[in-house]
C-alpha cells in the first residue's frame, strides 16, 4: 500500500510528465493516497532509481553490504533476502530457524540448485532501502552476526536496458533528481549529504531523501532535531512504519519536550504501524495534551481515555470476516474495486499487461495506473479474466478510483489534470481531477471533468449513491477540516452539480479521509484519524436520511491491520465485498482482497426513549427539541418530540453513556445522563419545568427562587452546583427582559463579624459578575451587597455547637425582583 498510497496521495496533486518529473501532490500517497493527497500525498520510491541488478549492487557496496545475485530459482518470491547462514545438510536447519524465529525474525529457507545448498534468511524485504536501514541498526539489536543479501527479481535486468526510455524521464532537469546511488558518492565526497537529502525531502522524493538521511545520521553529530524529524518524516511519508519509528523514537529520546503535536501524531502512528499498541495509547496521551496545549481555544476535544477503550474493543473483539487474498494480484499496485454491472468490478493497477515497455511513473517505476475490469466468481468470491478497461478512458496518465450510476450509463473517475500536457498550479503542482464519461452504443466518450473541480487544488475518489442522486468525493479544497476530507454534492436532474458540502467533523477528522464507498445503509471510508490499527483503516457510519450519519465505527480485524487497509465495498445483501490493503504476507505493494462476513450483522436493538411532559400539570410536550451528545458533550443526534411527546434514538453502543438535552420555549433546559444496556430498549422520561415557577413571594418580597447558592467555607468563588443555578436566573431574566433584581450574599458565624461582612460582599459581587457575564446588563442588577451572618436562617450564631451542614445553610445568595 506504500505505493497505492503514494500513488492517491499523488492522484490527488500528481506532478509528472512523459519528460521530467515535476512536484506532485499525489507524490506520497502511493498509488492509493497519491490519488488524494496535496503536498504529501504521493509516497516515493527508492526503487526508481534502481533498473538493474548493478544498480541495487552499486548501492549495496556503496553502504558495506556483501550481496550477490540469483536469477534461475523457481518458486522464490521477488526481493531482497538478509542471509544469515548457509548449510548443505538438512539436519541442522529447523533448529537454526526456530532459534532466529524466537527472536522475532521472519525466518524461511531458499534452495540453491546450482550448488545443491541451503540459504537461512532472517527477512526478505522490498526494497534497498528497507535492507539498509535493518542492516545500519542490526536488525533492531536483535542480529550482530555476518549477513549477505542475495538479490531474487527478475524484474531488474542483469545489464542495463533503457532503449524505452529517453534520459529525461529518468532524471529531472533539477540537480536534485540524478540516481541516488550519484547522491550519495557525491555526497561523500562533497560533504553535502543534508543539503541534497533536504532537496529531495522538498520535492516530495522521501525515498530518495530517506536514503541520504540514514547515511547522513551514521554521524552521531547530524543527529540534530530538524534532521531526525526529517528522516522520521520521509519514511513516514513513505510508509515505512519500522524506520519512521525507528527516527520518531530517535526524535523522542534526544528531543522529547520539542515535539509538537503533529510529531507525537506521527510517532504514535509509526508504533501503531509496528504492532506496538500499549506505547502508543501513551503517545497519544501526550498528544491529546499537546493538542489542548498548542489549541486552548477548541471547544472541546475528545476524552483519550474513551479512544483507548475503543482502541482495546478493536483488539480484543471476534473476528467476523473471512478474507483472501486475490489470484489476479500482482507485484504492482492493485486497489480501489467497484461493483460494475451485476458480476463485475472495476479496479486499478499499475499492472504492465503489454508486450513491450509501457510508459512508467518515474516516482516508483511502476506502470501509470489503468483501470481493468474482471468477472466475479459467485462460489468463490475470486476475480478473474481481467482486461484493461475502455481505451477512451485508460490515458498515458494515471486512472483510478470508478464509480457507476445505477444504470451503469454514466461513470465517475479520478485523473491527473492534464490537456494536451498536465496541467499545474503556481506551484508547480499537478493535482487530481474527477472526471465523467458516458455511455453511447455500448462505447465510453471522452470523459470531460466534473465543474466543481479546481486547478489549485485537488478531488478525487468519486463514489455514487445508489440512486446516482449523490457523489461523494474526496478533497483537500477550502473549507476543509483536515488534509483531506470527504465531500457530497447533488447529482441535480441536468446532469450540473450543487455546491460541495463538507461531511463535518463527525466524518472528517483533522487528517486524511478518503475511499468512501455508500450504500443503502452506511457510509464506509478509510482515515487515519480516527482511533485505529494503524496507517489507513476502515470505518463505517449508519446513514440516517432524517439525522445524517451515526458515530464512527472502526470495522474491526481481519479487515483493518497495523498497516494501511482502504477503498472497502460490500454488497450488504451477501456481506460479500473486496477491499485494498498494503499488509504483509501480499503479492505486491498494494493488493485486493475478497472477504465475506462469517455472522450475518447482529440488528442493533440498542435504543433510549421517552416522553416529554410538562413537570405541575404532566401533559405531554409535542416539538420539544432532545438532543443526544456523548460524555464528552459531543453532539450526536437530535429529534422533536412527536404529538404525543414522545421521542427515540436508535441504533446506539451498548453499556454507553448518554447525555440527553431537552429545550423548549419558556421552559428550563432539563440535562441529565443515561446509559443504555446490552442490546435493549431504555426508558428515559423528562418533565420541564416553566421558567416562570422560578418566581415566588416570600413575606411579601417577590423573589427568584432557585435552589440554594452556596459557597465553599471562606471563599467567594462560583462552584459548579452554584453556576448551575444562576444559569436558571439568567434564563429567566432573558425571558422577562423588564426585571430587575438586587442580591443579597449571608454568610455563617464563624469568624469575625466584620470578615464575614466583607466576605459575604465579595459573595454577592461574584454573584452579580457571573450574570454579567452571561449576557446580564449591569443596569438590571440594582444592588450587590453582603450582609455577614445578620440574617441566619437558624440557631447557629456562635452560642451553640452546629454541624457542619447547618452552617452551610447560612451561607447563601439570594435575589430579590425589584421590578418586573
Amino acid at each position: 500500500m506504500k505505493h497505492i498510497i503514494s500513488f492517491f496521495i499523488f492522484l490527488l496533486c500528481l506532478g509528472v510528465t512523459a519528460q521530467k518529473a515535476p512536484e506532485s501532490s499525489y507524490a506520497n500517497f502511493e498509488p492509493k493516497q497519491a490519488l488524494l493527497e496535496n503536498v504529501s500525498l504521493a509516497t516515493i520510491k527508492e526503487k526508481k532509481s534502481i533498473r538493474t541488478v548493478k544498480d541495487a549492487k552499486s548501492i549495496f557496496k556503496e553502504n558495506n553490504i556483501t550481496n550477490r545475485s540469483i536469477r534461475n530459482i523457481n518458486g522464490v518470491e521477488d526481493g531482497y533476502y538478509v542471509v544469515c547462514g548457509t548449510h548443505k545438510q538438512t539436519e541442522n536447519l529447523k533448529k537454526t530457524t526456530k532459534k532466529l524465529e524466537r527472536k522475532g525474525f521472519d525466518v524461511g529457507t531458499i534452495f540453491n540448485p546450482e550448488n545443491k545448498l541451503n540459504y537461512v534468511y532472517l527477512n526478505r524485504y522490498s526494497t534497498v532501502q528497507e535492507v539498509i536501514g535493518a542492516h545500519n541498526t542490526n536488525f533492531d539489536g536483535k542480529y550482530t552476526g555476518k549477513t549477505w543479501v542475495l538479490i531474487i527479481d527478475r524484474s531488474l535486468n542483469e545489464t542495463s536496458n533503457l532503449s524505452s526510455y529517453s534520459h529525461t524521464e529518468m532524471v529531472a532537469k533539477n540537480d536534485l533528481s540524478g540516481p541516488i546511488t550519484d547522491s550519495l558518492e557525491n555526497g561523500k565526497k562533497k560533504g553535502n549529504l543534508i543539503t541534497r537529502a533536504d532537496g529531495y525531502f522538498n520535492k516530495m522524493w522521501y525515498a530518495e531523501a530517506a536514503l541520504l538521511y540514514e547515511e547522513a545520521l551514521k554521524d552521531k553529530k547530524n543527529h540534530s532535531f530538524k534532521i531526525l524529524q526529517k528522516a522520521g518524516d520521509a519514511h513516514y511519508f513513505n510508509t515505512n512504519m519500522e524506520r519512521a519509528y525507528y527516527w520518531y523514537d530517535q526524535l523522542y529520546s534526544n528531543h522529547g519536550q520539542d515535539m509538537s503535536a503533529d510529531n507525537l501524531f506521527k510517532y504514535a502512528h509509526s508504533l501503531k504501524g509496528t504492532g506496538k499498541y500499549s506505547r502508543a495509547k501513551r503517545l497519544m496521551r501526550l498528544y491529546n495534551k499537546k493538542i489542548k496545549a498548542e489549541h486552548s481555544d477548541v471547544a472541546s476535544q475528545r476524552n483519550y481515555d474513551s479512544k483507548e477503550k475503543v482502541l482495546d474493543k478493536i483488539l480484543t473483539t471476534d473476528k467476523k470476516f473471512d478474507i483472501k487474498n486475490l489470484r489476479i494480484n500482482t507485484k504492482y499496485s492493485d486497489f480501489s474495486p467497484a461493483f460494475h454491472n451485476d458480476d463485475e468490478v472495476v479496479f486499478a493497477s499499475a499492472k504492465d499487461s503489454s508486450f513491450f515497455n509501457t510508459r512508467r511513473y518515474k516516482w516508483n517505476d511502476q506502470p501509470y495506473l489503468d483501470l481493468y475490469v474482471s468477472k466475479i466468481n459467485e462460489e468463490s468470491n475470486e476475480l478473474r479474466n481481467a482486461t484493461k478497461f475502455s481505451k477512451k478512458i485508460n490515458t498515458k496518465y494515471h486512472e483510478a478510483t470508478a464509480t457507476f450510476s445505477p444504470d451503469n450509463k454514466t461513470m465517475y473517475f479520478t485523473r491527473n489534470n492534464f490537456g494536451k500536457k498536465l496541467k499545474r498550479d503556481k506551484n508547480g503542482i499537478n493535482h487530481l481531477k474527477i472526471y465523467k464519461s458516458n455511455k453511447i452504443d455500448d462505447e465510453w466518450t471522452e470523459a470531460v471533468e466534473v465543474d466543481f473541480n479546481s486547478d489549485d487544488y485537488s478531488t478525487g475518489h468519486p463514489a455514487l449513491s445508489p440512486d446516482g442522486k449523490k457523489l461523494y468525493f474526496v478533497s483537500d479544497m477550502p473549507g476543509s477540516i483536515g488534509q483531506t476530507d470527504i465531500f457530497v454534492v447533488d447529482v441535480l436532474e441536468n446532469g450540473s452539480f450543487s455546491e460541495p458540502r463538507n461531511l463535518g467533523p463527525e466524518i472528517n477528522t483533522k487528517h486524511k479521509e478518503m475511499f468512501p464507498f455508500i450504500n443503502n445503509k452506511k457510509l464506509y471510508f478509510s482515515s487515519n484519524g480516527h482511533v485505529g490499527l494503524g496507517g489507513l483503516d476502515v470505518y463505517e457510519a449508519i446513514l440516517n436520511e432524517e439525522n445524517g450519519f451515526s458515530k464512527v465505527k472502526n470495522v474491526g480485524q481481519p479487515i483493518n491491520s497495523k498497516k494501511d487497509d482502504f477503498s472497502y465495498i460490500v454488497n450488504e445483501e451477501t456481506q460479500k465485498g473486496f477491499f485494498a490493503s498494503n499488509r504483509r504476507g501480499g503479492k505486491g505493494d498494494d493488493d485486493i482482497y475478497s472477504f465475506e462476513r462469517l455472522i450475518v450483522e447482529e440488528i442493533n436493538e440498542n435504543a433510549i426513549s421517552g416522553v416529554v411532559t410538562e413537570l405541575v400539570t404532566g401533559d405531554v410536550m409535542p416539538e420539544a427539541l432532545v438532543v443526544l451528545l456523548d460524555e464528552n458533550n459531543i453532539k450526536l443526534k437530535e429529534v422533536t418530540a412527536g404529538d404525543d411527546g414522545s421521542f427515540v434514538f436508535e441504533d446506539l453502543e451498548s453499556n454507553t453513556k448518554y447525555i440527553l438535552k431537552t429545550v423548549k420555549g419558556e421552559y428550563f433546559e432539563e440535562v441529565r445522563e443515561v446509559s443504555t444496556k446490552d442490546n435493549e430498549m431504555v426508558n428515559a422520561d423528562i418533565s420541564l419545568k416553566k421558567l416562570k415557577e422560578l418566581i415566588a413571594i416570600e413575606d411579601g418580597i417577590k423573589k427568584l427562587k432557585t435552589d440554594m447558592i452556596y459557597f465553599d467555607f471562606d471563599r467567594s468563588h462560583i462552584r459548579t452546583d452554584a453556576a448551575e443555578e444562576l444559569d436558571k436566573l439568567v434564563e429567566v431574566m432573558n425571558e422577562y427582559e423588564d426585571m430587575v433584581i438586587k442580591i443579597e450574599s449571608h454568610t455563617d458565624s464563624r469568624g469575625s463579624k466584620s470578615y464575614n461582612k466583607y466576605l459575604s460582599d465579595k459573595r454577592a459581587k461574584s454573584s452579580r459578575d457571573y450574570l454579567i457575564s452571561k449576557g446580564i446588563s449591569e443596569d438590571r442588577i440594582e444592588s450587590a451587597i453582603g450582609y455577614g451572618e445578620e440574617k441566619l436562617l437558624n440557631e447557629c450564631d456562635g452560642s451553640i455547637r452546629c454541624t457542619r451542614q447547618k452552617h452551610k445553610r447560612n451561607r447563601r445568595s439570594e435575589f430579590i425582583i425589584v421590578k418586573m
